[in-house]
């Protein structure tokens, strides 16, 4: 399941050619009662997405445009993903292959209202094992790990069988090891790989035989999403994303909830406040909101010179242990 990625980051050549179909697809993410949310059209679980055309000036208009037409959202903040175009990536026979250019897209929770057209699923919903913040989920010593010990086992050589246990120790934290929320990808083609999610047994009968929770989604959608939350869980700890994230004020506690729901961590509340406060990320605005339990919370809000001060400035997440 490799994906090809665009070279250098530059946009992809446009419209047909060689036989192929040109794809842009959205991961619309916003956080609202602190559950990150995706944002899906149709029934079918779906992102965003339609084709390239020679009407579109460029790739990001190309966008826009269809996540405008299709959901009536209009896009801010945005940058590229990933070039999808394995050739059995759709999981169906066509006489031209689809190439799927991804965009990462962020929006605030005001601007995350439904409508008929569209629906905020939390990303939770489609990935159950990625949210520790009240611990590991017991779906993982419960249900994946005996599988995914199963699957290893069952390696025709002992090369292989030791390749997959590390692979599996490795990306779900078996025998003692860290969890690392940034592999998020390679957890979720790990699953498929070893045929424990709906998308890797569509086409074979093997598809009753899942015990594993968490909703599937339209072709490989569920795979780009992923590598879109790997994205965002990675970048927001060297650059100050998470603030195309909040509203225009916002308490520490806020802020500090948005990190952990994007990262499905625990952050140490002492450790967080004095990171943000250091690296002089937030300013007062000299007002307080009675909307807490105790006395009034102070409010703040971004400071946009950072990002002319300090391009690798980011919130560093202090992660908790505990």
């Amino acid at each position: 399941m490799k994906g090809q990625a665009a070279a250098g980051g530059k946009e992809a050549p446009s419209g047909k050619a060689h036989d192929a179909n040109v794809d842009l697809i959205a991961v619309v993410v916003a956080v609202t009662d602190h559950a990150p949310s995706v944002l899906t059209v149709g029934p079918a679980n779906a992102l965003p997405s339609g084709p390239f055309e020679l009407g579109h000036r460029s790739l990001q208009f190309g966008l826009r445009t269809w996540v405008e037409q299709q959901t009536g959202h209009q896009l801010g903040y945005i940058e590229q993903l990933y070039t999808f175009a394995d050739r059995d990536r759709i999981g169906e026979e066509r006489q031209q292959r689809v190439i799927s250019i991804s965009y990462l897209a962020l929006t605030r929770a005001e601007h995350a209202a439904g409508s008929a057209k569209r629906a905020w699923r939390s990303w939770y919903d489609y990935f159950p094992w990625e949210d520790h913040r009240s611990g590991a989920p017991s779906l993982i010593s419960g249900i994946l790990q005996p599988r995914l010990l199963a699957w290893a086992n069952g390696a025709g050589q002992d090369v292989e069988r030791r390749e997959r246990l590390q692979r599996a120790a490795i990306a779900f934290g078996f025998d003692g090891r860290d969890w690392n929320e940034e592999l998020v990808l390679q957890r979720y083609e790990l699953l498929y790989e070893a045929a424990l999610v709906e998308e890797a047994t569509r086409a074979s009968e093997q598809g009753g035989s899942i015990l594993i929770s968490g909703t599937s989604m339209i072709a490989d959608h569920r795979r780009i999403l992923a590598t879109g939350i790997a994205r965002l869980r990675s970048k927001i700890k060297y650059r100050p994303v998470v603030f195309e994230l909040m509203p225009p004020v916002f308490t520490l506690l806020k802020l500090q909830r948005t990190v952990e729901a994007l990262s499905g961590r625990l952050l140490h509340k002492p450790n967080f406040r004095r990171l943000v406060e250091q690296q002089d990320l937030v300013e007062e605005t000299g007002e307080t909101t009675a909307d807490t339990v105790g006395r009034p919370a102070k409010l703040f809000r971004f400071r946009h010179a950072v990002l002319d001060e300090r391009v690798a400035a980011g919130t560093k997440l202090p992660l908790s242990r505990a």
